[in-house]
């Protein structure tokens, strides 16, 4: 099935490779992968404890570009993830995939969408969710919006977007690839 956009992209974008560390430039339009092992990205406190595996996808975008509904679905829980390095303004969507609930956390976003997406709002496919975030607000980063499914419900605005090499086989098994939702990105 084909999804709507997160967001809606031209089409030259980036594919990054951050195995070997964060990337000088890049431009605005990129890709960050899943299930990739980024050692010298994540050298906030945060991550201590060996968290180099990322669990989502990066949409680099614009700060202020719209952030949509893949499909139909309802927040469930919204907040501000303050720490250096984490996710900054975060919601987290209920949907159906495959006749099963799945959650999806959108991290990095401008503070203004959390009054947009409260939580228990309803939405439709291609809905305005949010919009990325500026690095002041999004954790310190270059604007991007992170993409993360969950086959468990997360407990408040949530999870672990990075986690250990030793936990990598059990957290894709729960944190399954959001091309299922992105499309071919890569």
């Amino acid at each position: 099935m084909t999804y709507h956009p997160i967001v809606v992209l031209p089409p030259d974008v980036q594919v990054l490779d951050l195995t070997r560390g964060p990337m000088a430039g890049g431009g605005d339009w990129t890709i960050g992968r899943y299930d990739e092992v980024r050692g010298e990205v994540y050298t906030q406190p945060l991550f201590a404890g060996g968290r180099c595996v990322h669990m989502g996808i990066d949409i680099g975008a614009p700060a202020g570009v719209a952030v949509h509904a893949f499909d139909d679905g309802r927040i469930v829980a919204a907040g501000i993830n303050p720490a250096a390095g984490d996710y900054g303004p975060t919601l987290v969507a209920e949907h159906v995939l495959d006749g099963r609930p799945i959650w999806l956390l959108l991290g990095h976003l401008a503070t203004r969408s959390l009054e947009r997406s409260p939580v228990g709002r309803s939405f439709a496919r291609g809905e305005v969710l949010a919009w990325v975030g500026e690095k002041h607000e999004n954790g310190g980063w270059k604007p991007h919006v992170h993409v993360q499914l969950s086959w468990e419900k997360p407990a408040t605005h949530d999870l672990p977007g990075a986690v250990t090499l030793a936990d990598r086989e059990t957290s894709r098994a729960r944190f399954p690839d959001p091309r299922l939702i992105l499309g071919p990105l890569y």
